[in-house]
């Protein structure tokens, strides 16, 4: 016998029947899912931290995550979580998970320290550069060695000044020197400071342009000191901000006025030209190119 077709009012009444039962099925699903959300059951009951935790400890986590945290295991934020972990001095990176059914787990990534921040004329703030060249705040009081060079420029510019100190450190080493400090100042104008207490003006210009002119004072100076009698290590300053020259002052060599009839005083900044080119005298006023 062949199925006849079923009336509209019957298919009307079961559609009608099933979106009602769908419906209710939806509320009490949500309804279970409000409750279940608000039950203490799932409270978050341990965070779990592991990773790179040689800064900070579990007391210190506490006081600086906790009070940021609301919700339980199914409505906490972890963007929220995440940001609040990155908040705290020394970590760079937090990966946060959830464990159920209390629990979360943090993986943490900390900054590893390289140099301070800072004008090498001032006092340390609490800023330092990891090796990514980000800045980051922390307590100084925190860092492994006391050694760390010095680092500064506007606007952060610390990848750059970071990336142009790793090229200059080892040219520097050549002369039994340590790079203690890079600035590059307002005015775009390159600075160092030795382990010596010697100041160089290194000029402006790009990384490059700064590169090749320690490359010439390194390979010539040495033998610039050694017309005076002097070493390396005698640099007193130095001024590189000369198209084909440098200005050099040596320590116990002074510009004195010569008397009628003695031989002239050395001066105490010879302008030296690259290496077997003689030395030559020019204006700084005019001359410089920063």
């Amino acid at each position: 016998m062949q199925n006849l077709p079923q009336p509209l009012d019957v298919r009307l009444m079961n559609l009608t029947a099933t979106v009602l039962f769908m419906a209710v099925l939806a509320a009490a699903l949500l309804a279970f899912a409000g409750w279940a959300m608000r039950h203490p059951v799932f409270a978050i009951r341990a965070i779990v931290v592991d990773g790179e935790v040689h800064h900070n400890n579990a007391a210190t986590l506490r006081a600086n995550v906790l009070p940021r945290l609301s919700g339980n295991f199914f409505t906490l934020d972890l963007a929220r979580v995440r940001d609040a972990f990155e908040a705290v001095p020394w970590v760079r990176r937090a990966v946060v998970r959830r464990e159920f059914p209390d629990r979360l787990h943090v993986t943490l990534e900390e900054h590893q320290a390289i140099a301070l921040w800072s004008r090498e004329d001032e006092d340390a703030e609490a800023r330092l550069v990891d090796r990514d060249g980000t800045v980051f705040e922390a307590n100084l009081g925190d860092l492994e060695s006391e050694d760390l060079p010095r680092l500064w420029a506007p606007n952060a510019q610390a990848s750059e000044v970071l990336a142009t100190y790793r090229r200059l450190a080892p040219m520097f080493a050549r002369l039994d020197a340590t790079l203690d400090a890079l600035e590059l100042t307002e005015r775009a104008n390159w600075r160092a400071a030795l382990d010596s207490g010697a100041q160089i003006e290194l000029g402006r210009g790009s990384a490059d342009e700064v590169v090749q002119r320690t490359a010439r004072f390194i390979d010539t100076v040495a033998q610039a000191a050694a017309r005076y009698g002097r070493a390396a290590d005698a640099i007193e300053s130095a001024d590189l901000r000369y198209p084909n020259a440098y200005a050099l002052r040596l320590r116990g060599v002074s510009t004195v006025a010569a008397a009628p009839g003695t031989p002239a005083a050395r001066p105490a900044a010879p302008r030296t030209a690259p290496a077997g080119t003689p030395p030559r005298r020019t204006a700084p006023q005019d001359r410089r190119n920063g």
